[in-house]
């Protein structure tokens, strides 16, 4: 995991007032609730005392009370109340578990993966869907490492093999480019492919206008968009649970609808086309070994994975980047 980022790692509608939830991200058991203002909690899901999930208990002026013998948890973690020891005794300081800070954006729920600062960064997501789009969507989970689940939306080679019935129709075989531009930690890459009758495929270099070309997009460090067209988009966050499962999040953004059944109606259909091509990348993308993917790894890739490379590459820096401010 690159620590000291923002990661999305549920749909909001998954956390209702006062009723905690638990779940497995980052290869930990956590618990997450929402209080009566909406505030967003999430410790570990372990009760300091004997071990029972907290996501059974409930929930009262934004603390957790564990299930089994009513210890009472704040939002960063600590027991504020012992029932056993009487309502006025103090709380030792080891009385406590571990704590994310978490914040609700842009219909997800998201977590600081890291040390905890005064002054955290914003919540990135794509600028142009935080104002005037409305969005269905489906969430599964994947049995592969979220590297893997990302690196099938930046996989612009497979599209005339694994969706040769949807959207790879057309035989494009022939791969120009990729073009890959970064902007900070936003990855945009334009595709060109087409029929192959002979003719070699143009380096990123030499391909003119690429802006006019179709493109996608990776927010680092688990969000994605097909920019379909200015009024139709494609979302998807890949949510780590652990090093072999990975729970996808996708929407279908739209601007082009506004009365208000109609639009929910286009966005819940949009779901059918979206699992059906999901589903084609799932088929294979499930047996790929090993399950997560790294810089340096035992395949042999090809220009037309530039994507996936520049991937790799941001994500290994990063990663350094964090080690380094640690020593």
């Amino acid at each position: 995991m690159i620590k000291n980022q923002w990661y999305a790692v549920l749909d909001s509608k998954e956390l209702k007032k006062n009723k905690p939830i638990g779940v497995t991200r980052f290869s930990q058991k956590l618990v997450f609730w929402r209080d009566e203002l909406d505030n967003i909690s999430c410790i570990f899901d372990k009760c300091c005392h004997r071990g029972a999930s907290l996501a059974l208990g409930k929930v009262a002026n934004n603390h957790i009370q564990c299930p089994f013998h009513g210890f009472k948890y704040d939002s960063s973690g600590k027991v504020t109340s012992i029932p056993a020891n009487g309502k006025d005794r103090p709380v030792l300081s080891n009385f406590k578990v571990n704590s994310y800070i978490a914040k609700e954006a842009y219909g997800f729920i998201w977590v600081w993966y890291g040390e905890p600062r005064e002054n955290l960064p914003k919540i990135k997501f794509f600028e142009e869907l935080k104002e005037g789009f409305s969005y269905g969507g489906f969430s599964e989970i994947w049995r592969v490492h979220y590297t893997r689940a990302i690196e099938n939306q930046l996989d612009v080679v497979h599209l005339p093999f694994v969706h040769n019935t949807t959207i790879g129709r057309g035989n494009k075989t022939l791969v120009n480019g990729p073009v890959v531009k970064w902007n900070e930690d936003l990855m945009t890459f334009y595709v060109k492919n087409e029929e192959d009758n002979g003719q070699t495929p143009q380096k990123p270099n030499e391909i003119e206008n690429y802006e006019k070309l179709f493109s996608l997009q990776l927010q680092m460090p688990n969000l994605w968009q097909n920019i379909i067209s200015d009024k139709v988009r494609i979302v998807a966050a890949f949510a780590p649970i652990d090093e072999e499962n990975t729970k996808i999040y996708l929407r279908f953004y739209q601007s082009f609808m506004k009365l208000p059944v109609l639009k929910q109606i286009i966005n819940n259909l949009s779901s059918i086309p979206n699992k059906i091509i999901l589903h084609q990348d799932r088929r294979v993308v499930l047996t790929q070994l090993p399950k997560k993917s790294e810089l340096k790894m035992d395949e042999n890739l090809i220009p037309g994975d530039l994507p996936i490379i520049e991937f790799r590459r941001k994500r290994e820096e990063l990663k350094k980047q964090e080690i380094e401010k640690e020593s």
